[in-house]
């Protein structure tokens, strides 16, 4: 799901592959740069595009000095 809005913090967070265990890890040294990349996952409230507002399961790629890339709606919570 694309096309979201942030509206608060994302907590918390849990780590689900670090490293080698990211079945796309190539291609995010490709496109991002090197970096010890993590997959996570944790809950904010979004907006969306319709204007509905609310809590969501967000999975995402972060390195250290890269930062969040690729944030993406795994679900929608209500």
């Amino acid at each position: 799901m694309a096309g979201f809005e942030l509206v608060g913090l994302v907590t918390p967070t849990e780590t689900l592959a670090v490293e080698g265990s990211i079945r796309e890890i190539d291609r995010l040294r490709k496109i991002h740069g090197l970096g010890r990349w993590r997959k996570l996952k944790g809950i904010a409230t979004v907006r969306l595009p319709d204007g509905h507002i609310g809590p969501a399961e967000l999975h995402w790629y972060e390195a250290h000095g890269i930062g969040k890339k690729e944030m993406k709606i795994k679900r929608l919570l209500s």
